[in-house]
């Protein structure tokens, strides 16, 4: 997955505000203690991200 769709999904989901400070200051344990914005600098891949933030956010099966 592309940076660029990840961050689109991010929006579609959560609204562009929420996402971008969802991203900045939502640490997560299933990210290693980091948060999105600090996984994805680090590393990781955005799927692997995207499929986290689903989980712990909930995020319906068919937006995922």
């Amino acid at each position: 997955m592309r940076l660029t769709d990840f961050w689109q999904r991010m929006a579609d989901n959560f609204g562009e505000s929420y996402a971008d400070s969802f991203a900045r200051d939502h640490v997560m344990s299933e990210l290693g203690g980091r948060t999105v914005r600090e996984a994805l600098d680090a590393g990781w891949d955005a799927k692997d991200v995207w499929r986290i933030v689903c989980a712990v956010m909930d995020v319906p099966a068919e937006k995922r």
